[in-house]
């Protein structure tokens, strides 16, 4: 019995392609290396959404931290004044606040102070 797999191979092949829109060279025009390089982009994509996350934290911190010391406060002793007065902010928020308003910072950044 012999099977011809016509169709299906070309549906298979059709969307691996048309996911390798963009790639340089053979790389989008011939099956096996367009599924080879997707095979490698998919692992970096899904590293890189990790990654990202860790990114933005980092990036966060560095900028409370820059404000933390125009204010005559250390980031680490920021945070844990930040707990001690019941504050619920997160980086994020922080972050963008030293930013954008600095004066709020500086008001927070005081209360802080009296908490410590």
């Amino acid at each position: 019995m012999r099977v011809k797999t016509g169709v299906v191979r070309r549906r298979r092949h059709k969307k691996i392609l048309k996911l390798a829109r963009g790639f340089y060279s053979g790389r989008r025009k011939h099956f096996r290396k367009a599924k080879e390089q997707l095979e490698r982009s998919m692992c970096y994509a899904f590293r890189d959404r990790k990654r990202k996350k860790r990114d933005f934290r980092r990036l966060w911190i560095i900028r409370i931290n820059a404000a933390c010391r125009i204010n005559d406060i250390s980031y680490s002793k920021f945070i844990y004044g930040l707990k001690l007065a019941n504050i619920e902010l997160d980086r994020k928020v922080l972050a963008d606040m030293a930013i954008t308003n600095p004066n709020s910072f500086s008001k927070i950044v005081q209360t802080i102070k009296t908490k410590l």
